[in-house]
């Protein structure tokens, strides 16, 4: 019995040692050939951009007025509230206009006596008098002159008649002199009195004042007594770079960039939040010259203000409309990368459907996708999804990229060309 048992086991034992001699005889079965590997492409299209750069700045007050007194004087009325709106001639310091008073009296009285009828009348005929025989006084003193010349009147007499010409010259001047001094003096005085009430120059929110009722102030002292400054429309100063400007000279020189009517004056404005500003402004200018500390010019730009939400001396950014760029080339951001020198480079499929490397110059994100400058044309399979798969040379099964998302225009980047903008 046990025999048995035992010629049973080893005959298994024998079984399963043949079957494991036979299947290690086989060759194992070869994989399956690999395909070209598939990658999603995009197809480079030029489309029209309004590209925009994004400058820092600050605002300022469209006028501005420092209200300073234009006689010495003791400060009797402030009738305005700080921080009010105050209207062009309103009245905002009463200075004292007694001693100014008096004098504009004194000088009238002056006038008056010189100018009564009697004194009016002797000194208009002493005029007429003097102006009449002045002529006769001329004649004879160049005909004493000639005279002299010729030895037939002394020399004398051809001296006499010459100063008496002066004298009737001096006469005439001087009283001229006096009436037009006194009515000069008149003039001064009403000049003087009409300074004592000091009104706003300009319509617009004023400061804080920095005298009170009863303070002495003197004619054009340093210090204002307040300021006013009109913020509507307000001032937008903001700094670009002169390397910025040279660029953006060479873009249109060589037809890059076209600017479109007076769209490129059109400024949108973002507040320090980053919200957006509702009102849209104009460029003005730019300055002339370069600051040297910083190598860069001021651009002045107007914005409409009617709310007062822009103060002076904000911090904003203003986004500048460059021009537009009729056929730029966007790509996907994540159809770039980087090679160990860091310089962007991009994967295409060309036409015998092979990897192909190509170097890129890029200008600007705008959104998720870049502006291409160089490297690529249109037409162009840009790979965006598969990269990891192939390299250069390598056989691809290219499908189209279904997927893809175009960026939304981000602040100083750029926004798409649409028509005429009013």
């Amino acid at each position: 019995m046990i025999s048995r048992v035992r010629r049973m086991i080893l005959g298994s034992v024998s079984c399963l040692l043949a079957g494991l001699l036979l299947s290690g005889c086989q060759k194992a079965a070869p994989p399956p050939p690999m395909g070209p590997a598939e990658v999603a492409f995009v197809t480079v299209q030029p489309e029209p951009i309004v590209l925009t750069t994004e400058l820092p700045g600050r605002t300022a007050a469209f006028l501005v007025a420092e209200i300073r007194p234009q006689v010495n004087g003791l400060i009797l009325k402030r009738p305005f509230l700080e921080g009010a709106f105050v209207n062009a001639g309103d009245l905002l310091y009463q200075i004292d206009p007694a001693p100014y008073q008096a004098a504009f009296d004194q000088a009238k009285a002056a006038l008056a006596t010189t100018s009564s009828a009697s004194a009016v009348a002797r000194a208009e005929a002493e005029l007429v008098v003097a102006e009449a025989n002045l002529p006769a006084l001329r004649a004879r003193a160049e005909r004493f002159q000639e005279l002299a010349a010729i030895h037939a009147v002394g020399q004398q007499d051809s001296d006499d008649a010459n100063a008496a010409l002066r004298q009737a010259e001096a006469a005439i001047a001087a009283r001229k002199a006096a009436v037009e001094m006194s009515r000069t003096a008149v003039e001064s005085a009403r000049i003087n009195l009409s300074y004592t009430p000091i009104t706003a120059p300009i319509s617009g929110r004023i400061g804080k004042s920095n005298v009170t009722v009863g303070a002495m102030v003197t004619a054009y002292q340093p210090i204002p007594l307040a300021v006013i400054q009109q913020m509507d429309p307000i001032y937008v100063d903001v700094t670009q770079a002169t390397a910025e400007l040279q660029r953006l000279r060479r873009k249109l020189e060589n037809g890059t960039l076209k600017l479109n009517g007076r769209s490129q004056s059109r400024v949108r404005l973002l507040l320090e939040d980053g919200s957006a500003y509702p009102q849209a402004g104009t460029l003005k200018f730019r300055d002339v010259t370069v600051d040297p500390t910083t190598g860069s010019v001021t651009l002045r730009m107007v914005f409409p203000n009617p709310e007062q939400v822009l103060l002076p001396g904000m911090f904003v950014r203003a986004v500048v409309e460059e021009g537009t760029n009729e056929q730029a080339l966007l790509v996907p951001q994540q159809g770039v990368s980087r090679d160990p020198k860091g310089s962007p480079v991009a994967w295409v499929v060309n036409t015998a459907d092979k990897v192909e490397q190509r170097m890129l110059e890029l200008d600007r994100p705008i959104g998720d996708r870049w502006l291409v400058t160089s490297g690529l044309a249109a037409g162009d399979r840009l790979i965006v999804e598969g990269l990891q798969k192939v390299r250069p040379g390598d056989p691809v099964r290219a499908v189209p990229f279904t997927k893809q998302e175009t960026g939304q225009p981000a602040a100083g980047g750029s926004q798409p060309a649409a028509g005429p903008q009013k």
